[in-house]
């Protein structure tokens, strides 16, 4: 899966945009109008406002769409320190931390500290969320019906992702998940996550995409 970058050059900070992973969350124009306003052209204008600024919301995008690189000494993106999955109602698993996506032949997709992963079946951009659960009408509570949490927290380290081939999201590496409000519910090293939308245990598999005839390479 290869997406167009665009590249957009400032004095202080450089910007880049994978418009095959923008969800248009609009994180970004809500946050800092006078760089992000998308009824211009260029859309993006890095010198329209301080670099510390255009960093700070570059980070709240939740689908790691955008990305920046400092060119006056600051600070880099940072890797969070713990890897977690925020599980959005009806929607998408939001993924922060430090992973990688692979495929199910073992092709590297992608590293990165932010995505959104398609949890529905139906995108389009798979393993990537482009909003077709809400076309769809897809129905994922933003819980895990059975909490299970260990005593301690645990450290964060590289996340390793498998779309497996017409199968699940096969993760392994410590990792948290957190419900809609932001508290974490289940903690984990070695999970196995629905992606075709229809388990009766999400955001876990149940083999229902063996039934179904799940279709994703």
């Amino acid at each position: 899966m290869a997406h167009r970058i665009h590249n957009y050059t400032g004095e202080k900070i450089d910007v880049t945009y994978d418009a095959g992973r923008c969800i248009h969350a609009a994180e970004c124009i809500s946050r800092l109008h006078s760089v992000f306003d998308n009824s211009k052209r260029p859309w993006v204008l890095p010198d329209a406002g301080l670099a510390d600024g255009v960093a700070a919301t570059i980070l709240h995008c939740p689908s790691g769409a955008l990305h920046y690189e400092r060119k006056d000494g600051g600070a880099v993106e940072p890797i969070p320190e713990h890897n977690t999955i925020y599980l959005a109602e009806d929607g998408p698993l939001y993924l922060r931390g430090d992973f990688t996506i692979v495929n199910g032949v073992g092709e590297l997709v992608v590293n990165d500290t932010r995505a959104a992963l398609c949890r529905c079946g139906a995108s389009q951009n798979k393993p990537f969320c482009d909003n077709s659960h809400i076309s769809i009408g897809f129905v994922a509570p933003p819980k895990v019906s059975e909490p299970q949490m260990t005593l301690e927290t645990l450290d964060g380290g590289n996340l390793h992702i498998e779309t497996t081939t017409n199968g699940s999201l096969h993760i392994t590496g410590n990792f948290v998940i957190l419900d809609d409000e932001g508290e974490t519910v289940y903690q984990g090293t070695d999970e196995w996550f629905c992606r075709c939308g229809g388990s009766a245990n999400k955001p876990f598999c149940d083999s229902t995409h063996v039934k179904i005839g799940f279709i994703a390479e």
